[in-house]
Formats: C-alpha cells, sequence, structure tokens
C-alpha cells in the first residue's frame, strides 16, 4: 500500500447491524502505522469523526489491478499538514483478495447495449445508473419489459481519463428490478460470464472514477 492508496471502508453497527461504507486516502505511513485522511461517508457525502478503537475493513486496488482486503483499528488522531487518522498496519499476511461480489460500486452513466439471449424482448441502448466488477444497474427505456431470472448479452464502452475508449462483453442475469417515482424503471444486473480480462477492465474504470469523485471533494 503505497501513499495516495483510496480506501473503502466499511463498518458495522454492532447494535443494529447496518454496515456503513465510507471512503479514504493513506496519505502517510511507517513501519507499524498507516495514516488517513478523515473518511468520508459514500451516502451522506459528509466528513465522518470516527472514535478510537473503531473496527473496520478496509479494502483497496493494487497495481496488479485486484482488490485486497484488511482489517484495522483506529489507535489515534493525528495532526500531520491535515488532520488525520492513525491505524494499524496489518500484517502482510492478513491482507486477503477479496471475491467478486465485494467489488466496489459506484455510480456511473455508461452507454451500454443489451440483447436478449433468448429473444424475449427487442436489442435496446440505455445508459448504466451504477457499475462495478461484479455487476450493474441499467435505466430500462420506456416500451421494454424484462423480467428477473432473465439471462442478457452486455455490451459495454467504457471512456477512461486517457482518451481511450475499451469495450467489454458479458452475459448476465437481471436479479431485480424497480421503479423510482412512479416513472424510471432500473434493473439490476449480476455477471454470469465474464472473462478475468473484461472485469478487471471494469474494476480499474470503477477506481479511476473512484479516484476523480475523491479529488473533487478535496478541492
Amino acid at each position: 500500500m503505497k501513499i495516495g492508496t483510496l480506501l473503502n471502508l466499511k463498518l458495522k453497527d454492532p447494535h443494529t447491524g447496518v454496515i456503513d461504507k465510507y471512503r479514504s486516502k493513506i496519505i502517510e505511513k511507517n513501519e507499524h502505522y498507516l495514516f488517513i485522511d478523515y473518511p468520508i461517508n459514500e451516502q451522506t457525502r459528509k466528513t465522518a469523526f470516527l472514535p478510537k478503537g473503531t473496527i473496520f475493513s478496509a479494502a483497496f486496488a493494487e497495481t496488479d489491478k485486484a482488490i485486497y482486503q484488511f482489517r484495522s483499528e483506529i489507535v489515534a488522531k493525528v495532526k500531520l499538514n491535515v488532520p488525520a487518522l492513525a491505524i494499524k498496519l496489518p500484517d502482510k499476511s492478513k491482507i486477503q483478495r477479496i471475491q467478486r461480489r465485494e467489488f466496489v460500486r459506484i455510480d456511473a452513466a455508461v452507454d451500454v447495449a443489451i440483447h436478449s439471449s433468448e429473444y424475449r424482448f427487442p436489442p435496446f441502448a440505455t445508459v448504466t445508473s451504477d457499475i462495478s466488477g461484479g455487476g450493474l444497474s441499467i435505466i430500462v427505456p420506456k416500451g421494454i419489459d424484462l423480467d428477473t431470472g432473465l439471462t442478457v448479452d452486455v455490451w459495454l464502452a467504457l471512456p477512461f481519463n486517457s482518451g481511450k475508449y475499451e469495450y467489454v462483453y458479458t452475459q448476465a442475469e437481471i436479479v431485480f428490478i424497480k421503479t423510482i417515482n412512479h416513472s424510471i424503471v432500473t434493473a439490476s444486473l449480476k455477471f454470469i460470464s465474464v472473462t478475468k480480462k473484461a472485469q478487471q477492465i471494469v474494476i480499474s474504470y470503477c477506481f479511476e472514477k473512484q479516484r476523480e469523485a475523491r479529488k473533487k471533494e478535496l478541492t
């Protein structure tokens, strides 16, 4: 883990069981501790003031584009160039590569084409409402009727900051459909047949967009 690495934190409320998600960044380190800036709550977009003794899990992306996770604890509040938190640096043996279902999901409008593998509806183009290494949600155009359990073909066009587009194909299963404000229909899709290369492209895109969001919050 290098200085500047983005961390995705998860904290479970011991009373309610609710899991809150936060974003933070490593701003300094030594042999025993990582120093991170104050986390931002992903839902409220507000800075969180977590007390000493708080135990959490943290996920981060390495240079091999894989995502890793470890558990740690806040041991102190410190003053560097900015207010920061000191957390325990985990042993390498305690850092685990996490599974697909735990990949970070981001809000993003990405062009996507959807085809029915079973010819249950006409092909259509739309945009995503969010995306992760394990799946995505789409805005369903009016006149299109989808059902949960259907298998679909998905083509994504992912625009990177370099100006390059990466095109990804995968199959997915429709797992959830909901209506927002009585008018907008969204469908959640889970990747069921995706190559490792395609998945890593999606993960890289998600983390690039996270870094962008983090920079905007700090400026």
